[in-house]
């Protein structure tokens, strides 16, 4: 919105910038600031209305088939879920007052991130609604199938003029495989698995939230770095043109996330639910499809991708021996089991999330 203002009002006027990024007058990374700072205030201004509103409406209900898990998450229980809402209502009002509306890639980040937040929403109403746990898994990932795939389409007609648009790139010696029309199922794949990635992940109170920070930040940088021109080519990466802007959705983000984990840190005044953990999930790896960066997707959110993986080799291996390879799954559930103390566990992830981001930013210099 402020874009369209300034160049409504503005003379026109050429800025090195511009001319490198394909950015408007106000300059990129000022706004990647501003919106991650106004989703932040946001985020702290509507905390304690919608807590309190969704305390009257909708209180966690702890339940579980393992009673070991359900005892140690006790006292979780009447704490308000939800959180979600109010994520991503930052995150969209700070894009609409910093963000390129005529970029449609920015379009397409809000289109993500609220398309998945009310399946999220849905699912969560339906679970402390009804006796039921929820949609059923098929409905759930049919819904998301079906999102990745609208916007898997999208994505493919704004890269189809692109170099390297329709192409699979691992960046480590930029090995390139055109898949065509496998772009949408590709994003299907990946965004699909990294909302359901995230969700895992968000079963300690600041655990998601930490390292979605952390993964955030990272795809902030990959952003602004695939549309900057300059910067893309110096350091080996693919240049699309227009992926700077979403450095500013992905910014309004993580300001958005640390604003959330304000409430959601230990003890846990409100969870994101699925509203939260489907939305920016899905957005993070929305970044990753449109800067080609799908490998160092796997690295900077190595933490959701492991949690994931205990969760499929667990339920896998139980199968077919009838026994466990850890003691609960995802695996922040096994430290918990082994006594370690949950702010422990929470900040140790937190750790390894911020190394494994400085890991793959560092890569693009060392390629």
């Amino acid at each position: 919105m402020l874009v369209w203002l300034l160049d409504w009002f503005a003379p026109l006027q050429e800025q090195i910038e511009v001319h490198s990024t394909g950015d408007s007058r106000v300059y990129l990374t000022a706004r990647i600031a501003a919106a991650s700072v106004t989703a932040f205030l946001m985020c702290i201004l509507l905390g304690p209305v919608v807590i309190r509103w969704l305390k009257s409406r909708f209180q966690e209900k702890i339940k579980s088939d393992s009673d070991r898990l359900n005892e140690l998450h006790a006292n979780k229980s009447s704490t308000p879920t939800m959180g979600g809402i109010f994520i991503v209502s930052s995150i969209v009002i700070s894009v609409l007052i910093w963000g390129n509306l005529s970029s449609s890639l920015v379009l397409l980040g809000l289109f993500t991130l609220t398309s998945f937040a009310l399946l999220g929403a849905f699912d969560d109403w339906v679970k402390l609604k009804s006796v039921h746990n929820g949609i059923t898994v098929r409905q759930k990932f049919f819904i998301q199938c079906a999102l990745a795939f609208i916007i898997g389409l999208f994505l493919y007609w704004e890269l189809e003029n692109q170099p390297l648009g329709h192409e699979l790139v691992w960046p480590f010696g930029n090995i390139t495989v055109w898949i065509g029309f496998g772009l949408i199922i590709w994003s299907v794949f990946i965004m699909v698995g990294f909302s359901n990635a995230v969700n895992l992940t968000d079963g300690l109170d600041g655990l998601a939230c930490g390292c979605m920070i952390f993964s955030g930040a990272g795809f902030v940088v990959l952003t602004y770095l695939s549309g900057h021109k300059i910067l893309a080519e110096y350091l080996s990466i693919p240049y699309l043109p227009g992926t700077g802007e979403l450095s500013v959705v992905m910014g309004a983000m993580v300001g958005a996330v640390l604003g959330f984990l304000w409430f959601n840190c230990h003890p846990a005044q409100v969870f994101m639910g699925d509203t939260g953990a489907l939305s920016i999930g899905a957005l993070l790896s929305l970044s990753a499809l449109a800067t080609k960066q799908e490998v160092l997707l796997v690295i900077v959110g190595g933490v959701f991708v492991v949690e994931t993986l205990s969760v499929i080799f667990q339920v896998g291996w139980f199968k077919m021996t009838g026994n466990r390879i850890i003691a609960c799954s995802p695996l922040h559930n096994h430290f918990l089991f082994k006594g370690q103390n949950e702010m422990k566990i929470v900040v140790r992830f937190w750790i390894v999330s911020a190394l494994l981001a400085l890991i793959a930013v560092a890569s693009l210099k060392i390629r």
